[in-house]
């Protein structure tokens, strides 16, 4: 593998390649992946129904979305129509959706189950309400897919005025947050997918390069590597721009010396990749390089400080001490670390729990989490090392190892 080596300083791995050779060198790494079997959505669903007795919930309804797809397989996306499912706290999972879409559900399903249809002049919150009453849920508590549109919630509400409403958080993060032992699989060979890009992306650099076009390289490089859909998201800043974590209205091209900021992920079955690396196209500055490791060092800080058992809001807490005590902050304030250490991340890129001052649930394995504490400085540049790590018995575990120095990003 051919990397960049022109200059004693200059950072290897960056730059003296082209999209073609790179894109040339990339291969499908998607053979042998196993998705969620149906045995495993079962599981799921009695799991859920254990917890909904234990809170005195009748039944939850999940909603068109992530929560529908963990627990019965059945991809299916929100919109302005209603479709879920019925999920009783004893009996069988049952549908809910419009007639015409019937046969397509059907098609989609994983978990079958009866499907209650509604034509388009009828109302499927009606429907809803009937249904829950033969079922012979008439009062009691009712918990709501928290992601359901507030439409759905009230238009269920006015026609049920003696059930109490609830928030399905209670039971479903608290089934998403552990992952199993296939999860982790997936998300491992995500993670995994979306670094080699990375790579390729580093190498393709040139001045004067668009974000746009880094951009288009990376979604070609997921779909080269094994991502159907090619990249989820991405976010690509240069210079001053990478001091704002989300981007800019009208992005700079690329100059000799500037820091590159690349935040990137992918799909695979519908689990998550999200990775950040951060490094400098020529030659490093003293400044870039002392924001750089201490960046690092927060990350890593974070990562020692993920105990079993701790509070989540201990992760955020040891990753901003790092800043703050070099002189960045104090607290949410800049220059400094505005946003939360990381994110719990499964079928949802952003999902519970987190790692932020206000969130003291306890670490448990089989949590995953983002791990990237951005040292932002406006009018200077940002640094985001971004890896994620899942908790195992004896601890924090990297799905990817940090990156390995600001000279040498990803450690040829």
């Amino acid at each position: 593998m051919s990397v960049n080596t022109t200059s004693e300083f200059a950072t290897v791995g960056v730059g003296g390649s082209s999209p073609e050779q790179e894109l040339a060198k990339l291969s499908d790494m998607t053979q042998g992946v196993e998705g969620i079997t149906a045995q495993e959505y079962r599981a799921r669903i009695d799991k859920a129904q254990q917890l909904m007795r234990q809170q005195g919930i009748a039944a939850i309804y999940l909603n068109a979305g992530t929560n529908l797809y963990y627990f019965t397989g059945t991809r299916w996306y929100a919109s302005e129509r209603m479709v879920g499912a019925i999920l009783p706290a004893e009996g069988e999972l049952e549908y809910i959706a419009p007639v015409f879409e019937l046969d397509t559900l059907k098609d989609y399903m994983v978990i079958e189950g009866r499907v209650n249809c509604w034509h388009e002049d009828e109302s499927p919150y009606a429907l809803f309400v009937k249904r829950l009453g033969e079922l012979g849920i008439s009062q009691g508590k009712l918990a709501m897919d928290e992601s359901a549109a507030f439409f759905i919630f009230d238009g269920v509400r006015q026609l049920a005025p003696a059930l109490e409403f609830v928030n399905g958080k209670a039971v479903t993060a608290a089934c998403r947050m552990i992952k199993s032992e296939t999860e982790l699989a997936l998300l491992q060979r995500a993670k995994d997918m979306t670094l080699e890009a990375h790579k390729a992306a580093a190498r393709i650099l040139r001045e004067g390069i668009t974000v746009g076009e880094v951009e288009s390289f990376i979604h070609q490089a997921h779909k080269a590597v094994g991502a159907p859909a090619g990249s989820y998201f991405c976010i690509v800043l240069f210079g001053e721009d990478s001091a704002y974590p989300h981007g800019v209205k009208s992005p700079k091209a690329l100059e000799l010396n500037d820091t590159v900021l690349i935040d990137t992920g992918c799909q695979l079955h519908g689990y998550n990749s999200d990775i950040t690396r951060t490094y400098v196209y020529g030659t490093p500055s003293e400044r870039q390089r002392q924001l750089w490791q201490l960046e690092q060092d927060a990350q890593l800080a974070a990562f020692e400080a993920a105990k079993v058992g701790a509070p989540c809001s201990s992760v955020d807490r040891a990753a901003r001490d790092v800043l703050e005590q070099a002189g960045f902050g104090p607290g949410y304030a800049l220059p400094g670390l505005p946003h939360r250490t990381g994110h719990g991340i499964g079928l949802d890129i952003h999902e519970w729990p987190y790692l932020v001052l206000n969130d003291h649930t306890p670490l448990a394995p089989g949590m995953c989490f983002s791990n990237e504490p951005m040292l932002c400085v406006p009018g200077e540049f940002g640094v985001r090392h971004e890896d994620h790590f899942y908790m195992t018995q004896s601890g924090p575990k990297w799905f990817t190892q940090p990156a390995h120095s600001i000279d040498n990003p990803f450690g040829y």
